[in-house]
């Protein structure tokens, strides 16, 4: 593998997943940023200026960062011509706009590893977690046929609340043990919201019992996840069914899923099922990718575990806990599952999938 760093921009840098995507890369092996865009509000000012008092990170803006300018995100003659590919993570009022823009780069030659939910339900564009279906980066070639691409490409990742238990259930079913009905009710964090994001008065001493969109897309997207690939790109599986309920909570990051599940055919004991999630690994582990978790999957023993504050940042951010499994009087068994939403569950996330690309061949 080639020693010099791919050259990378980030659409939308100056909300908080592209604080994110700054923050996680800025000492990246393999990732050098040489790119920021956003609104017009911020084109033409360097980033320092652009962002002001809105940087929301633990850590202040890196200092190679602070003086580059930030590009309109629509300004597409400005294109650095040595960029090798974008995050995505560009906010805008409608998804068609966001369709627009990400397809704009990709007609440019720039490979587009986005955030977004735009894309999520096209056949042809794939939404990776990358333990599970790394594979799906084999219907890009049909994407590129299909709209005309040359070197570009669209990949996506998907919602963040389903990285908390999609990863344990699909572990499972590697082990021959295919789920096919999930109850999930997930808990999640007041940073999934973004910045403003909910006022404070609606969430101190309360809960949030609905987020806009976010159940259809807990019950959908992991038909797709768990797919497979056809002629005409991804065909969701439809042999497990998934009721949700989504809630906002007053916790700063991490998102909690409680989850109950129902095996097809056989029932593994619950020593076994401990013991497939501990031992777990996946092609990111076994190519020893930076932002891979060595252990993907976290089983504490503990009866109060997981808890956000003192577990979602295991393995920096990208390994999913998962705790409580007992016996469900209804389905089979029951689980808490909790994963970072903002590094494993947005920026972290995108991240694994661009390294997964990049040892694929996909930037060159």
């Amino acid at each position: 593998m080639s020693s010099q760093k791919l050259k990378i921009g980030i659409l939308g840098a100056t909300g908080i997943v592209g604080q994110n995507y700054i923050k996680l890369l800025i000492n990246h092996p393999w990732f050098d940023i040489v790119d920021l865009a956003a609104s017009p509000n911020s084109a033409g000012k360097s980033y320092e200026e652009a962002v002001k008092d809105k940087w929301q990170m633990s850590t202040n803006i890196p200092e190679k960062i602070k003086g580059l300018i930030v590009r309109d995100v629509q300004d597409y003659k400005n294109l650095p011509s040595d960029l090798d590919f974008v995050f995505s993570a560009v906010n805008m009022p409608s998804k068609d706009q966001i369709k627009e823009v990400e397809l704009n780069y990709a007609k440019n030659d720039i490979p587009v590893v986005s955030n977004n939910s735009a894309h999520r339900s096209s056949p042809d564009i794939p939404m990776i977690i990358g333990e599970i279906n790394h594979n799906h980066t084999d219907v890009i070639g049909f994407q590129k046929k299909l709209r005309g691409l040359s070197k570009g490409f669209i990949v996506v990742k998907p919602n963040c609340s389903i990285q908390s238990y999609m990863t344990p259930i699909y572990a499972l079913k590697e082990a021959g043990y295919e789920v096919n009905k999930l109850i999930v009710t997930t808990l999640q964090a007041v940073s999934g919201a973004g910045y403003p994001g909910v006022s404070s008065l609606d969430m101190i001493d309360n809960i949030v019992p609905y987020i806009g969109n976010e159940e259809e897309k807990t019950e959908n997207e992991p038909l797709k996840i768990f797919g497979t690939i056809g002629e005409n790109g991804i065909i969701n599986n439809t042999s497990i069914e998934i009721s949700a309920t989504c809630t906002r909570v007053p916790v700063n990051d991490g998102h909690t899923a409680c989850a109950s599940i129902k095996f097809k055919d056989k029932i593994p004991e619950r020593d076994e099922i401990i013991d497939i999630w501990t031992n777990f690994k996946s092609l990111p582990q076994k190519l020893n990718l930076p932002f891979a978790p060595i252990q993907p999957i976290i089983y504490l023993d503990k009866i109060d575990r997981p808890q956000p504050k003192k577990d979602r940042d295991n393995d920096k951010g990208m390994a999913v806990t998962v705790g409580r499994l007992r016996k469900d009087n209804i389905f089979d068994y029951k689980f808490i599952g909790l994963s970072h939403n903002t590094i494993r569950g947005a920026a972290g996330g995108a991240i694994l999938n661009a390294e997964i690309l990049k040892v694929r061949g996909f930037f060159e």
